[in-house]
């Protein structure tokens, strides 16, 4: 399998979602509930995953993320555009 990364990154939203669903209060079982009343097929392991950096993030999986968690894509991608507006 050809995997494609950033920096070593398998995703870039890795820290700040983890960050943003624990500010919130929210259990990653409770965020792949809500993930998949949004038709997202996805489980508690597999955020895990995303948050220990260790799979690829979709970019529907982004939006919905986003829209979860009422941030902006610009928010979760911090890491990505304060590398690239240094």
């Amino acid at each position: 399998m050809n995997k494609s990364y950033f920096y070593d990154n398998s995703n870039l939203i890795s820290r700040h979602l983890r960050r943003i669903r624990k500010e919130q209060k929210l259990s990653q079982e409770a965020l792949a509930a809500q993930m998949q009343l949004l038709g997202v097929d996805i489980n508690q392991r597999l955020i895990s995953k995303i948050e220990r950096n260790e799979r690829f993030v979709k970019d529907y999986e982004l939006a919905c993320f986003c829209q979860i968690l009422n941030v902006t894509e610009r928010e979760l991608l911090a890491d990505f555009y304060e590398i690239h507006e240094s």
